[in-house]
């Protein structure tokens, strides 16, 4: 049997805010480093054993991971970081109060623009302060790889190669494998991995730091996919999650 771990980031200082946050590099409060310690208390409890960590370019993703595996007592574990798990661009709406920008534009379209399947924010300008064209980080990524908008679409465009080139192929070594990134990157793996309709995956939700385990058999085969922990808490942080484009 092959496990596949998925963990969203803890609350971030942005999430706290209500604000759209995409590339932007935003830590986590302290609430979301707890978060991210008792997420790996519990996977310990749990008696997972990851042997291969992946995480994105941006520290509120790095951080859980670190606050995880230090609940583990796993800190040795290996990490490979991609610009490619980076949560999805939200362009030029990035920095913007959620539920301002639901009040200006309407509920059904910050919905859209959240959690459809193929409608892009409006785009950042390239040379725009916020662009990741201004970040050294991304300074040997080509124009056309800059994304300046996305889609939930345009994320697993850019994701799902890095996914079946580099963290599938490493189950040949691996039987545990934990996945550290964001909301709509993580939704991206979900929606394949489950086979879910574009329609379905705008309704889905993942809450911040619970652990979210894949187990596949040795063909790599789906055979179940849960969350971990209380079904009320996180029933609840999903629908906090869900509520936060909303303009009341």
């Amino acid at each position: 049997m092959k496990q596949l771990i998925l963990v969203r980031h803890g609350e971030s200082e942005w999430n706290k805010l209500n604000l759209f946050t995409g590339w932007t590099d935003v830590d986590l409060t302290e609430t979301g480093r707890k978060e991210a310690y008792e997420a790996g208390k519990l996977l310990k409890a749990e008696g997972y054993r990851p042997q291969f960590c992946f995480t994105s370019y941006l520290k509120r993703a790095v951080r859980t991971l670190n606050q995880v595996l230090e609940a583990m007592d796993m800190d040795y574990l290996p990490v490979e970081k991609s610009w490619r798990l980076n949560e999805k661009s939200y362009g030029a709406i990035q920095g913007l109060n959620k539920a301002d920008t639901a009040k200006k534009y309407g509920d059904d379209q910050v919905l859209l623009w959240r959690r459809s399947f193929d409608v892009q924010p409006p785009a950042l300008d390239m040379h725009d302060e916020r662009s990741p064209r201004m970040d050294p980080r991304y300074a040997e990524l080509s124009d056309s790889e800059i994304p300046l908008t996305e889609s939930l679409k345009d994320t697993i465009a850019r994701l799902m190669p890095y996914y079946k080139e580099v963290i599938l192929p490493s189950f040949d070594k691996y039987d545990t494998v934990l996945v550290v990134a964001h909301g709509n990157s993580l939704r991206g793996i979900v929606k394949e991995l489950r086979g879910m309709s574009n329609e379905e995956i705008i309704k889905f939700n993942i809450p911040t730091a619970v652990p979210y385990v894949f187990t596949f058999d040795d063909q790599m085969k789906l055979v179940s996919d849960e969350f971990l922990g209380d079904p009320e808490v996180i029933a609840a942080k999903m629908q906090s999650v869900a509520n936060q484009g909303k303009s009341k």
